[in-house]
């Protein structure tokens, strides 16, 4: 390897763990939203390329759209951070866990009406999983 390479690799791994230090640390909670956040976009690019998406007026792929999501996820991320900060201040360990799990659901919601669009067969009970759970999120 080169020293621009060893330099680059050194970089990217200061940044990260600070990214993570920030974020309250790699916990299992934090890389499953990460996962489910990549699968959403995944599956959200898969549609947009493949399919008619309902998101643009072409139905075709978007760079401004694409944009959006990734903005939107984001300040979800922004949100993990404040969430973690409101942790420390507080002397808490429930308000990250909290938001994290409430934007794991959405992702989730997300992912599964994303694999419904691809005429993935869902069973009934992930629907009706999917309808409770939207439901108790929407306010009264």
């Amino acid at each position: 390897m080169s020293k621009v390479q060893i330099s680059v690799m050194c970089i990217l791994s200061v940044a990260g763990g600070a990214a993570a230090n920030a974020l309250g640390g790699w916990s299992d909670d934090l890389i499953t939203l990460f996962i489910f956040m990549g699968l959403d976009f995944i599956t959200g690019l898969i549609i947009a390329f493949f399919m008619k998406s309902k998101k643009t007026g072409t139905g075709s792929l978007s760079s401004s759209e694409c944009f959006k999501g990734l903005v939107k996820k984001c300040v979800m991320i922004t949100f993990v951070l404040i969430a973690n900060r409101l942790d420390i201040s507080l002397n808490t360990g429930y308000i990250r866990t909290a938001v994290i799990i409430g934007f794991l659901v959405n992702e989730l919601i997300s992912i599964v009406e994303n694999a419904g669009i691809l005429g993935v067969p869902l069973p009934k009970i992930v629907i009706n999983a999917i309808d409770l759970l939207k439901n108790k999120s929407e306010p009264e």
